[in-house]
């Protein structure tokens, strides 16, 4: 029994010396991860330092680039309300017939169904210019009715103030302009939407290239409106404030001085 608790206590003493030696081990581990711990974060902080000044850097330039080279306003057009006309040619009309009047003004019927649009129709947004402008409630079916109508229609072409060269023109550059943004806040659009004047396997690119079959212009349209989106919910643009349909202006509520993220 002696020599058996000898040979216990031996044994404890090379254990109690082993667990000193991992305690030293541990004691080292933990410091080594303190240091660690400390330089993380101070990496962290550096990093979103640089975040935000790549933020501010991209800012700047959006900001430049939509004020220099692709600057939006919105164009109040010279149309007077239906309701105010007839009631000026006809002194005897009922008040209904005049509100019925002013509501078929703030209804549009676009894609084979009436929407109500709640800036009625007397509002465009224009793009590189006062010129080039789209409709505020993404009715563009002014494009491809003329390009339908130029089907049948022989001889050339001599207006040059068409809505349908409008609208192309300010896709076109929308589009451009989107491609550009992608670029700047490094974000991948969704959707594949050419802006140059080349030949694709597909034909021609978008809007700027020859005429859109009705089909082929509304799916470029709605490529052109979901990168837009993508990039409004990549800047965390207020949701309530966007339209699926409203090309220019949900590009105007992304590229705003009030757009708290934008860079981000």
């Amino acid at each position: 029994d002696a020599e058996g608790l000898l040979r216990i206590k031996e044994e404890n003493q090379k254990h109690y010396r082993r667990a000193q030696r991992h305690q030293e081990k541990k004691e080292k581990i933990q410091k080594h991860n303190r240091k660690l711990g400390d330089l993380v974060e101070k990496k962290t902080y550096d990093l979103k330092t640089q975040y935000e000044h790549l933020a501010n850097l991209r800012r700047t330039h959006i900001l430049e680039l939509t004020s220099v080279i692709f600057p939006m306003e919105e164009v109040k057009t010279s149309m007077r309300d239906p309701a105010d006309v007839s009631s000026e040619s006809d002194n005897a009309m009922t008040s209904s017939t005049v509100s019925k009047l002013a509501e078929a003004r703030r209804t549009t019927y676009l894609s084979g169904r009436w929407v109500c649009d709640d800036h009625n129709g007397d509002t465009s947004i224009s793009i590189t210019g006062p010129w080039i402008i789209l409709p505020n409630n993404g009715d563009y079916s002014a494009y491809y009715n003329w390009v339908e109508e130029k089907k049948t229609t022989q001889g050339p072409d001599m207006e040059h103030n068409n809505p349908a060269h409008t609208i192309s023109a300010a896709l076109c550059y929308a589009t451009q302009l989107v491609n550009t943004l992608s670029l700047i806040l490094d974000v991948n659009l969704p959707k594949k939407l050419c802006n140059r004047q080349v030949k694709t396997l597909q034909g021609n690119h978008e809007f700027c290239g020859e005429n859109l079959s009705r089909h082929r212009f509304t799916r470029a349209v709605k490529k052109l409106n979901a990168n837009i989106l993508h990039l409004c919910f990549s800047q965390h643009v207020n949701l309530d404030l966007l339209h699926p349909l409203h090309t220019l202006r949900n590009l105007m509520y992304l590229v705003s001085p009030d757009t708290e993220n934008l860079g981000r």
